[in-house]
């Protein structure tokens, strides 16, 4: 079993900045794709990014590209999300996920390739 604690949310201003991490208590973390995910009230969970076992590929939904990186420290069994010039529309709980594949990781974009989460940290972006 995988633990995620996700950590680093809070309340920013439009075009500010904050960093999400998410700790791992599994000695195997390098062993899966990790991702990070948002919901909003009203709306379905939304993949935001994901990252391979090594750190490369990653990928990003059109809504955050260029704003956020996510990246990955095996050696630490972490992952993070930073995101700057966020937009109140950004505001949403995000999660952090593990993923069993690894193969080709354009097939964890959905939130049912995921079998550990994390559980969730508010991120509120004022205008």
């Amino acid at each position: 079993q995988v633990q995620l604690v996700e950590s680093g949310g809070g309340l920013v201003q439009a075009g500010g900045s904050l960093r999400l991490s998410c700790a791992a208590s599994a000695r195997t973390f390098s062993m899966y794709t990790m991702g990070w995910f948002r919901q909003a009230p009203g709306k379905e969970r939304e993949f935001v990014a994901v990252i391979s076992r090594y750190g490369r590929p990653t990928y990003y939904s059109d809504s955050v590209k260029g704003r956020f990186t996510i990246s990955r420290d095996n050696a630490k069994n972490t992952v993070s999300l930073q995101m700057n010039s966020l937009k109140p529309e950004d505001t949403a709980v995000y999660y952090c996920a593990a993923s069993a594949v690894v193969a080709d990781i354009t097939r964890a974009l959905a939130a049912s390739a995921y079998i550990h989460w994390g559980q969730g940290t508010q991120v509120t972006v004022s205008s």
